[in-house]
């Protein structure tokens, strides 16, 4: 019996032994492997921050704290600055706010404006033409208003763009030279004129000037409006020739604007003719508006407002061209087609009839592209007539084709006139020009767009009166180009 407790406990030690050893194997292995996870959780760290010092980082000590505080730090400043931008939005929107209420009020003032403009009749203008507004260019910048002194004296003003340059004088509101190449590329100028400014000053022929206050002619210099019988300057025998003896071609316009070149260079002119000059009634404020608005384009809008009384109104542009060039000699091998089918027969001092005839059958008749000489012998002194231009008045729409077929040149004329004056210049004798070129007759021709001549003693004509509050509006596009 003694023997079998010495067998359990000798069992009991052998199991308790295994048990220890086992434990103890246990725990050997854990503490190798979380000695071996630090090991490699160390080597980590160092080759992180191995890798990020020789990419040039800054290692960034400091303990937790440190770094709660930071972010808290930045935290702050975050929100701060996310309420600072909210004041700032909400700011901006009380500003557009109350930019929101003066558009309106502008917007108001000036659709009341309008209504009442409309109430005192002024015109709104609904022409399709080609007047653009140029203080709707975005490009002016450079623009420059015309300042006291040089309202009173006479200059010499350039524009430029593209293959066109054109100088003007504003004595007269005058064009003085036109460059545009030819078909080599060669630059030539194609309007007749003089070389200084002081010669337009004792001009007889009108080179490129704006003509009125009614151009072309009255007869016996004078007309009724209104039930008054009204005389006005004679200068041309008994007859009055483009507004009188001091017509607004003889007179110094004062400049407002004036932009050399970009994307629509301008000059604008502009003359207060007072009530009785030239024995016409009521004050006159003109505008003359030379614009480049395209390439190759020249654009000329007249306009007109009486200040207190009604007054004949008849502007026109004289330049004298010359598609081969102001100094190639005359322009009867130049092609000319004018789409007007009748035109206004005149007496011998070139006044017309009241008549208005057809141009088929006659030497008028240019319906077709043809030279100008074809048929000028048949005339005793060149042309000099009015056509009634087909088309509808007031519209712009194309008049004029002429074609140097020399110099490869072309002019396109359109329009919104009633009436056009072909004059091929057979009163030029002996006229010292620019560059020393003299001129003769047929050394150049004019393209006068127009209301009718003597239309004040016509009434059967377009008429030629402007009524206060109403606006007179002239315009005429000039294109230029080459043909082979």
């Amino acid at each position: 019996m003694a023997r079998v407790p010495m067998l359990l406990c000798l069992v009991l030690l052998v199991t308790l032994g295994v048990v220890i050893s086992v434990s103890f194997a246990d725990n050997v292995e854990v503490k190798s492997q979380h000695l071996e996870s630090s090991k490699k959780y160390k080597n980590h760290v160092e080759h992180h921050n191995s890798k990020h010092t020789e990419k040039g980082g800054e290692k960034v000590g400091g303990d937790h704290h440190a770094g709660s505080d930071a972010v808290d730090e930045n935290d702050k400043k975050d929100k701060k600055k996310g309420h600072d931008q909210k004041d700032n939005v909400d700011e901006k929107k009380s500003a557009g706010h109350d930019k929101d209420g003066v558009a309106d009020d502008d917007e108001k003032k000036h659709h009341q404006d309008k209504m009442k403009d409309g109430q005192n009749g002024d015109d709104v203008d609904t022409d399709d033409d080609t007047d653009d507004d140029t203080d709707d260019d975005t490009d002016d910048e450079d623009e420059v208003d015309g300042d006291d002194d040089e309202k009173e004296n006479i200059g010499l003003y350039e524009l430029k763009k593209g293959n066109i340059t054109i100088k003007f004088t504003n004595w007269g509101a005058s064009i003085m030279s036109l460059n545009f190449p030819d078909k080599n590329g060669k630059i030539g100028d194609i309007v007749l004129g003089y070389d200084s400014v002081k010669s337009y000053q004792t001009d007889k022929v009108y080179f490129g000037a704006t003509v009125g206050r009614v151009a072309n002619r009255i007869g016996k210099a004078q007309f009724k409006l209104n039930g008054k019988e009204y005389k006005t300057s004679a200068n041309d025998g008994k007859n009055t020739l483009h507004g009188g003896k001091k017509g607004f071609g003889d007179v110094v316009w004062a400049v407002t604007k004036h932009k050399y070149d970009g994307k629509k260079p301008h000059i604008v002119f502009t003359y207060t003719s007072p009530d009785g000059d030239q024995g016409f009634p009521g004050e006159l404020n003109v505008t003359v508006t030379y614009t480049l608005d395209k390439d190759n384009e020249l654009s000329v809008v007249m306009e007109a407002k009486t200040k207190d009384k009604a007054t004949p109104v008849n502007l026109a542009h004289h330049t004298y061209w010359n598609l081969g060039g102001h100094n190639a000699g005359d322009i009867l091998s130049e092609e000319i087609q004018i789409l007007g089918s009748s035109y206004t027969p005149v007496d011998g001092e070139l006044i017309p009839t009241g008549q208005i005839s057809p141009v088929k059958g006659t030497p008028y008749d240019f319906l077709q592209l043809r030279p100008i000489k074809d048929n000028i012998k048949d005339l005793k002194t060149g042309y000099d007539i009015n056509y009634c231009l087909d088309g509808k008045a007031d519209k712009m729409r194309k008049i004029v084709d002429l074609v140097d077929k020399k110099s490869g040149r072309k002019m396109e004329l359109t329009g919104n006139q009633p009436g056009l004056q072909f004059y091929t210049g057979e009163m030029l004798k002996d006229i010292k020009g620019k560059n020393g070129a003299v001129y003769q007759a047929y050394g150049g021709l004019c393209l006068e767009t127009q209301s009718y001549p003597d239309a004040l003693n016509y009434p059967k004509f377009p008429s030629q009166i402007v009524e206060p509050g109403k606006k007179y509006k002239h315009t005429m596009l000039f294109k230029f180009s080459i043909v082979s």
